[in-house]
């Protein structure tokens, strides 16, 4: 069996289900960067995602599957664009 060496980690499928801006569910998560009571950043393909809201606490993490459930009260949802990998530091301290 061949197995594959590659450092690229396989994309996963991204969804978003909120319910009455109270419940957040999201998949295809890499990673949660930080989290308080006002804001949750975490990190999937499409982007960073970024939540905002009021008493948020994250009620359910699977990085392995990539599932987070947020809860609290959400007032936003807003991605950025992935960091580009190096960069000119990057490629200064190689």
């Amino acid at each position: 069996m061949k197995e594959s060496l590659s450092a690229v980690p396989e994309k996963k499928p991204h969804m978003l289900c909120l319910h009455d801006r109270q419940s957040l569910s999201v998949s295809g998560v890499r990673d949660v960067d930080s989290f308080d009571e006002e804001t949750v950043v975490m990190y999937t393909d499409l982007g960073e995602l970024t939540v905002k809201g009021v008493g948020l606490h994250i009620h359910r993490l699977n990085i392995e599957n990539g599932d987070v459930s947020v809860e609290g009260k959400i007032d936003s949802l807003y991605y950025t664009e992935p960091r580009m990998q190096g960069g000119f530091f990057g490629k200064l301290f190689r």
